[in-house]
């Protein structure tokens, strides 16, 4: 080897090497903070084990049943929870990831981590506060929920992701998860208010269903103007809305009317993120 190719060879090495090491020095607040994700990981699996039925009541059947799939026009049919595997997955994965002391210094991870921690752990709260048929309760933790995961995607637009483990274990994972949660809380709200006796009739529960669907797609709108189109995001509220519409459209409740509304709805937020989706290498699009 000649001597140029061999400093050639030395400087790649001498790159990569700095490119593994953390930029800055591992501080106590980033220790703390990423053993806290670890910590919180562990409370939403165990969230998780209550809601599948492992150690409770499954989410379906708790509250009296008025979340399952069939207790109002807006509830998703059974299969659209599946989105919850993927999510639940880049969690765990990313609770590992962050772990990595070249990861916990990102500022990305920095100005995220207590908030990726804050929503597992309100996720696993909402899967007991509905064990106890606390579904007013629950509508106050799945809104915060929300709120922390549209803070915590709109801090990852600041920045775009190194690695495709990044794209996929922060941006990805948190698009999607803030994506379900967004139309599940239009869902959650409607049957708190079927619960709590709320009727408007045959025609007045339509209109207002198509009225919260529409709110969804408001919603999917908003996200994709302040988040410049994430189709982590998109794709995640148009799987929700697109399973509201086979609901009612082949199930019961059977509602025609809400069934169209939520396929014109999930058209809408993807047509939002196509608008309003960056050229740049952002992440989770």
């Amino acid at each position: 080897m000649s001597n140029r190719q061999s400093d050639l060879a030395t400087e790649e090495i001498d790159v990569t090497a700095t490119a593994a090491r953390p930029t800055s020095p591992l501080s106590t607040a980033d220790q703390t903070r990423r053993f806290a994700v670890v910590g919180a990981e562990i409370f939403c699996v165990v969230g998780t084990l209550f809601g599948i039925g492992v150690l409770g009541t499954r989410v379906e059947e708790s509250s009296g049943g008025a979340l399952a799939a069939t207790a109002t026009l807006v509830a998703p049919a059974g299969p659209a929870f599946s989105i919850w595997t993927p999510i639940y997955l880049g969690l765990l994965g990313y609770a590992v990831w962050q772990l990595a002391p070249a990861n916990a210094v990102r500022e990305r991870v920095r100005s995220t981590g207590w908030l990726a921690a804050a929503s597992m752990v309100l996720n696993a709260l909402w899967l007991l506060v509905t064990q106890q048929g606390w579904i007013w309760v629950s509508v106050v933790v799945i809104v915060a929920l929300a709120l922390t995961l549209g803070l915590l995607v709109l801090r990852l637009t600041r920045e775009a992701p190194r690695s495709t483990w990044e794209r996929v274990l922060l941006d990805g994972t948190f698009g999607l998860y803030l994506g379900w949660v967004a139309v599940a809380t239009c869902a959650n709200v409607t049957a708190a208010l079927v619960d709590s006796g709320v009727d408007l009739g045959a025609t007045g529960n339509q209109v207002a269903a198509v009225v919260v669907v529409a709110v969804a797609a408001g919603l999917g709108v908003v996200l994709a103007r302040r988040l410049g189109g994430r189709w982590a995001v998109a794709a995640a509220m148009a799987w929700g809305l697109a399973w509201i519409a086979v609901g009612r459209l082949g199930d019961e409740p059977r509602s025609p009317a809400t069934g169209i509304a939520a396929v014109v709805a999930a058209l809408v937020v993807l047509a939002a993120a196509q608008r309003w989706h960056r050229t740049q290498d952002l992440g989770g699009r």
